[in-house]
């Protein structure tokens, strides 16, 4: 595991270049790993995942609101069965990112979508965030929630999501210690490209994702503070919409992250059911989980060690 690269104390006007140049060079993007075809003929990839927080957002913040952590609980009451069935109506594979503790909460929801053919990929402890960790302690988490992963569903978990997007300086050694092939949590591209650290190819696969294609920008609010987006369903269809028929004209990856507690709704579930009729009408597109797409990208780049 390679040491973390920190900021210094001084103000960042006064860093010279090596050190300004050596934190944006810690972790970058490397090559492009968009095939030049996908299985099947197929004219662009879908990967659709969800990342099944549940009740571990409130209680990673002290678990103060009981309210709060019965919203979690409508995403796995609710939200879940919901997403299950638009899936199953067009036989489509889903990842759900799944933090350790929502998998021990919610055992027979992890094992059903497991045994239905959907992944289920890491995403943290108790969706912890990894910058306010020491390196010793978020590795310990991180192998923690492989474990338990593992034991719930009987299959050890290849992929990560880091909880909220959020990389630490260790992290990208933890997961290279850890053999995983493929990570989604950085924004450099709209498809597939390989991880580079300090200007060395890591073999890594990383699934870009992006705000733009995350319902929870769209709907999440705070209450008591400035948050309070609010995006009407028909323009949020329509913006993924327009990146799903971007990726297919570039023949390249549409990549949608959804949270049950948040697509789940009566109001909002039609947004993933008319988007996958969209897709399917589209007659061309290759539906897959995230780690059938990565494991495609590192063989047809030949990736030294690709599966």
């Amino acid at each position: 595991m390679s040491a973390p690269l920190l900021p210094p104390q001084t103000p960042p006007a006064e860093w010279d270049e090596p050190t300004w140049r050596g934190l944006v060079q810690r972790l970058r993007a490397g090559r492009s790993l968009r095939p030049a075809s996908w299985p099947g003929g197929a004219r662009c990839a879908v990967a659709l995942s969800f990342d099944s927080d549940h009740e571990t957002n409130e209680l990673r913040d002290g678990a103060n609101s009981l309210a709060r952590l019965s919203w979690g609980e409508y995403g796995a009451r609710r939200g879940i069965p919901r997403i299950r069935r638009a899936l199953d109506r067009h036989g489509a594979k889903a990842s759900f990112f799944v933090p350790a503790v929502s998998a021990l909460l919610h055992p027979e929801e992890q094992r059903a979508l497991a045994d239905d053919g959907h992944e289920i990929a890491l995403h943290g402890w108790i969706h912890e965030l990894n910058t306010t960790l020491a390196p010793a302690r978020e590795r310990e988490l991180m192998l923690r929630a492989a474990d338990t992963l593992e034991q719930v569903t009987g299959r050890r978990p290849v992929g990560m999501r880091t909880p909220s997007w959020d990389y630490s300086p260790a992290t990208l050694g933890i997961a290279r210690e850890m053999g995983l092939i493929y990570d989604s949590s950085m924004f450099s591209d709209d498809d597939p490209y390989e991880l580079v650290e300090n200007a060395a190819p890591t073999g890594l696969v990383e699934l870009p994702v992006e705000w733009i294609r995350d319902d929870a920008a769209y709907f999440m609010m705070n209450r008591h503070g400035a948050q309070r987006p609010y995006t009407p369903p028909e323009a949020v269809l329509d913006i993924f919409l327009r990146e799903f028929e971007g990726a297919r004209d570039e023949g390249g990856l549409f990549l949608l992250t959804m949270h049950p507690h948040v697509i789940g709704y009566r109001s909002r579930i039609f947004i993933l059911e008319e988007l996958l009729s969209r897709i399917a009408e589209a007659g061309d597109c290759w539906v897959a989980t995230h780690e059938q797409i990565a494991r495609h990208c590192a063989q047809s780049a030949g990736l030294e060690g690709s599966p």
